[in-house]
């Protein structure tokens, strides 16, 4: 019995990702109440305790397998471009999961460092815009990406509030999205904190189950209000993120996006998934599939076209 063809295939392949569509449509407007796993871990950032040793970059440098840097991570020239008025410099990108940047306040004070990875919020958005469903959110917490069923389509990176997801285009065989998966498949899974937080001399770096954390952080609030801002960045911001922050000075002066709503991002969509035709939210599958298989017919008739035989043959 001949195996399916390719023609088949392509066409099975359109019916699927309709169907994909469909399903993350119908689950998408199921979330109304999502708040992440309740038994979700995190990780409570002290940005009051950070000295900027970037101890945590080699970690997860080695803990990743990713190359090494430029500039060895001991070499502080790297935080004389990291902000400019409100301008981020250094960005996480394939070769580094996260980084850690430098911040002057307005009022003169003393530098402050910030350690930036993806935040593993409780509804992503790199996953709910994600057709093909290439993430999940697990129960450990963290936000995880599965290079295989990826299609490069690359709007998780327009959907993420934080600009972590990054595109590698050091592969033109294998592209593929990178960013931080919490140690998801070395560590988190076996219930261990992630290299980044073992790693840390200062204790800047506090893990746990995110409830727990959100606890531990108004403590310190209540029982230091001179020494933090009255706010835990990461609570709330998008539905509430994985990793949060503490801090000494307003969040905006140390790069934090302080204008991002409260509720997840797919709330914006959810009136309109619920009201719109469904050919619309199916179409950009639809037209993707359309187009692959008349690109695929036109290169099956090119290869029955006896001329083109005859012309391979004379070669």
């Amino acid at each position: 019995m001949k195996g399916i063809s390719r023609r088949k295939f392509l066409a099975a392949t359109v019916l699927g990702s309709a169907a994909t569509v469909l399903t993350s449509t119908d689950k998408a407007l199921g979330l109304n109440n999502f708040e992440g796993y309740p038994e979700g871990m995190g990780v409570l950032v002290d940005l009051t305790r950070c000295v900027g040793c970037r101890s945590c970059e080699a970690a997860c440098n080695k803990e990743q397998g990713l190359p090494a840097p430029d500039l060895p991570f001991d070499d502080p020239s790297v935080f004389d471009e990291t902000f400019h008025h409100g301008s981020q410099k250094r960005r996480t990108d394939e070769n580094a999961y996260t980084v850690v940047n430098r911040y002057d306040p307005d009022d003169g004070g003393q530098p402050v460092y910030r350690k930036i990875q993806c935040n593993h919020c409780n509804e992503p958005a790199c996953l709910t815009s994600c057709f093909v469903n290439a993430y999940t959110k697990t129960r450990e917490g963290a936000v995880i990406y599965d290079s295989t069923v990826c299609v490069g389509c690359r709007t998780c990176m327009v959907a993420c509030p934080f600009r972590i997801p990054a595109y590698s285009y050091s592969s033109a065989l294998h592209p593929q999205i990178r960013k931080c998966i919490f140690c998801y498949d070395t560590r988190l899974r076996y219930g261990d904190p992630p290299a980044c937080v073992e790693t840390c001399p200062q204790e800047v770096l506090t893990f746990g189950h995110r409830r727990n954390l959100i606890k531990i952080a108004h403590e310190r609030i209540r029982r230091h209000p001179a020494k933090y801002i009255d706010y835990v960045y990461g609570e709330e911001e998008v539905g509430g993120t994985g990793w949060m922050y503490l801090s000494s000075v307003p969040f905006e002066q140390v790069g934090f996006d302080t204008t991002l709503q409260k509720e997840p991002i797919l709330n914006n969509a959810r009136e309109f998934l619920a009201t719109v035709p469904m050919v619309l939210a199916i179409w950009p599958a639809l037209f993707m599939g359309f187009h692959i298989l008349s690109a695929q017919k036109h290169r099956d008739g090119d290869d029955n076209d006896p001329g083109r035989d005859q012309e391979g043959d004379e070669k």
